[in-house]
């Protein structure tokens, strides 16, 4: 039986120098790569016209790219901590690069779900595996380096609503295809970070991780399991209806243009990228948990307050809301880490395909509660979800233990 690689947990890595470097490299890649992926939602007015798409089609099209993204990382992740594929990051790129391209041009809804579901794929196998370039790269700091991982990403989601409003809804879509040179690039980058990596893996001797985890029953383990999908529920379905719907939301309540709606949404996502820069850390000095608690749970004011505030507080409102809600991924990550050592491909693969996935379902279901009742009956449904936060005082302290 083979023996997962499990770096971090080794007590000659944890004095290693903090990979600052590849961390930027490896978050640089990631906000290149969300980036892209966020054009996709970016576009839902564009195509909404353009091929006639009622709420639903538009539904299905997240949910297209997020399951297709979420079903394969977590079998990605596990075949990963076995077997690790270093170089695996350069041909998902590859991946998003050819849906770039076949979106830019597709003259149909169904060609439309085959360029999603290609860069949902890129984005499978992109995830999981530099999430353990990032841990790998740490030297024990984990939440900051998770941190550093996934502002990229955050950071690029948000570039992606301000680039499609400057760029593809004024020049058509076609001028996506000219996108697929950033993931060429980042190719380029990818494949030196797979170098880095192969290398050091070389240099990585596998060990047992000891954790508390470890002395918990199957019963004991699954329930904090549990709770953190109601958690991942939670954010990832409220964060849907910002993602897919926020533009249509202020566009009928507020009949603003599709360039102003777009701008908005880069407001919110720029607060998603702060508050996960601060989450990590925050988990590292704090205490994963209480962040996790507060972050999800402290957001309902804001949430409650949303769907009747006016045009001028709506903006600050979902930039509270982002900042406070995306600070829970990384501690959350880090968390479940922590309950599953030598799992970290794995892990890692579950918890952002489970984003994925609660986001794609969460897209699909309020598409058809738009269609039905009304965009605004979205963001009143959706107010409540938060509450669900409050399940986070019943997770287990995850202390690691050192070997020595």
């Amino acid at each position: 039986m083979k023996t997962a690689i499990q770096p971090t947990h080794h007590p000659v890595e944890d004095k290693e120098t903090f990979g600052f470097k590849i961390l930027s490299a490896i978050s640089l890649c990631h906000f290149m790569n969300d980036m892209l992926q966020s054009l996709i939602p970016a576009m839902y007015p564009l195509l909404k016209e353009s091929l006639s798409l009622s709420f639903t089609q538009i539904g299905v099209i997240t949910l297209t790219y997020q399951v297709t993204a979420s079903l394969l990382q977590p079998a990605v992740g596990i075949y990963s901590d076995v077997r690790p594929q270093p170089y695996s990051l350069f041909f998902g790129m590859g991946s998003t690069l050819i849906g770039l391209v076949c979106l830019a041009f597709a003259p149909h809804f169904s060609m439309l779900l085959m360029a999603v579901a290609l860069v949902g794929m890129g984005s499978s196998v992109f995830h999981p595996e530099s999430s353990k370039v990032a841990r790998l790269a740490s030297a024990g700091k984990f939440g900051l380096a998770q941190s550093i991982f996934q502002v990229g990403g955050n950071a690029g989601t948000a570039m992606g609503p301000l680039l499609a409003a400057l760029v593809v809804i004024r020049k058509g879509r076609e001028s996506i295809a000219w996108f697929a040179l950033v993931a060429l690039f980042a190719m380029t980058v990818l494949w030196h970070v797979g170098g880095w990596y192969k290398r050091k893996l070389a240099t990585v001797r596998p060990t047992a991780a000891v954790s508390d985890a470890t002395k918990r029953s199957p019963i004991q383990a699954l329930i904090p399991l549990v709770i953190l999908l109601v958690l991942i529920f939670s954010k990832f379905f409220y964060t849907a209806s910002l993602n897919s719907y926020y533009t249509f939301y202020l566009m009928e309540k507020f009949h603003l243009s599709v360039k102003s709606a777009q701008l908005h949404l880069f407001v919110f996502l720029a607060g998603v990228a702060l508050g996960t820069i601060l989450g990590g850390p925050a988990g590292d000095r704090f205490g994963r948990k209480r962040v996790i608690l507060l972050s999800i749970s402290g957001v309902a004011p804001f949430t409650l307050a949303l769907p009747y505030a006016s045009l001028f507080w709506t903006g600050p409102l979902t930039f509270i809301i982002g900042l406070i809600l995306s600070s829970a991924f990384p501690a959350i990550l880090v968390y479940a880490q922590e309950l599953y050592p030598g799992k970290v491909g794995m892990v890692s693969g579950l918890f952002f395909g489970l984003g994925f996935g609660m986001a794609g379902i969460g897209a699909a279901v309020l598409g058809k509660l738009a269609d039905v009742h009304g965009i605004t009956a979205v963001y009143h449904v959706c107010s409540f979800l938060p509450f669900l936060g409050i399940f986070a005082v019943f997770l287990p302290d995850v202390r690691r233990r050192k070997i020595r």
